[in-house]
């Protein structure tokens, strides 16, 4: 018997999954605006072993893993470098498919980008509008609403109102709720935009990932990994856009890897402790 540590439940479970011999795995890549570092590289590996020994036990294992590669990082970076937003992500994605290959990590099954997801995110957000959990702001962007959800919290174990108080929190005045957030954002001059039924814009972190996930996966996946600096608010904003838009569980295992130390210190750009990829 297979048994898995679960973050949604904080216990051990036997694994189980949605297809007999079949695993739907998706795990969260990176954000392509600089050199990767070796804590990406300890994720890349601890799910690459993941897959692997599912793969000995012999499952079939569907693996994605994901680009984010329009996000507010990118576009600032971007214009303080002078360049081209997309260009600049582009030349990230192809320095970590090299640092996967030299580390000897398998090819994912798929790595889908958002900005190739883009017809799906639409489609999911005018889905989350017309069910009620989403509503379009005067400004042009779109808010998920989180006090539509009852589970809202579930992962992370967080309480709306410790939430709020403990936060850090965009206050807008077009929010209904602080803590709501957004999956579609207005554009602004000179960034990257795509024409919606909400106006020009882009999505927001958060529904990218979900949207992705639907698109090759499905409806529901046995297993969602990641560091466990994206329990919140990232995979938490993940399980409700997800679930709130099919009506269905997302994920039936969802598993975290550690932070890298660096001595007795996490390893943070804060900290100016960072080791890239490329210098290790």
């Amino acid at each position: 018997m297979l048994r898995l540590y679960n973050t949604l439940t904080r216990k051990k479970e036997e694994f189980q999954t949605l297809e007999p011999n079949v695993v739907k795995m998706y795990v969260c890549g990176p954000t392509v605006y600089s050199d990767a570092h070796i804590g990406h590289a300890m994720s890349a590996i601890v799910f690459d072993v993941v897959r692997r020994y599912l793969e000995y036990r012999g499952y079939q294992v569907r693996y994605v893993m994901n680009f984010t590669d329009v996000d507010d990082k990118i576009i600032n970076r971007a214009a303080r470098m002078g360049v081209d937003p997309q260009a600049l992500a582009e030349t990230y994605i192809q320095a970590y498919r090299k640092h996967l290959e030299d580390l000897n990590i398998l090819n994912a099954t798929a790595n889908p980008r958002a900005t190739q997801t883009m017809d799906q995110i639409q489609a999911m957000i005018q889905g989350l509008i017309e069910k009620g959990f989403a509503y379009p702001a005067k400004n042009g962007d779109v808010y998920f609403r989180i006090t539509k959800d009852p589970g809202y919290g579930k992962l992370s174990g967080r309480k709306i109102d410790e939430m709020q108080a403990g936060a850090r929190i965009e206050i807008e005045q077009e929010k209904e709720h602080p803590m709501d957030f957004a999956i579609w954002k207005a554009a602004k001059p000179g960034e990257p935009a795509w024409d919606s039924p909400w106006g020009k814009g882009r999505p927001g972190w958060h529904i990218e990932c979900s949207a992705m996930n639907l698109a090759i996966l499905g409806e529901q996946i046995d297993i969602h990994g990641g560091g466990n600096d994206l329990i919140f608010p990232h995979h938490e904003n993940e399980i409700a856009q997800s679930e709130s838009y099919t009506g269905k569980p997302f994920a039936r295992y969802w598993m975290h890897n550690g932070m890298l130390q660096m001595g007795s210190e996490k390893m943070s750009k804060s900290l100016g402790n960072i080791v890239t990829i490329k210098d290790f």
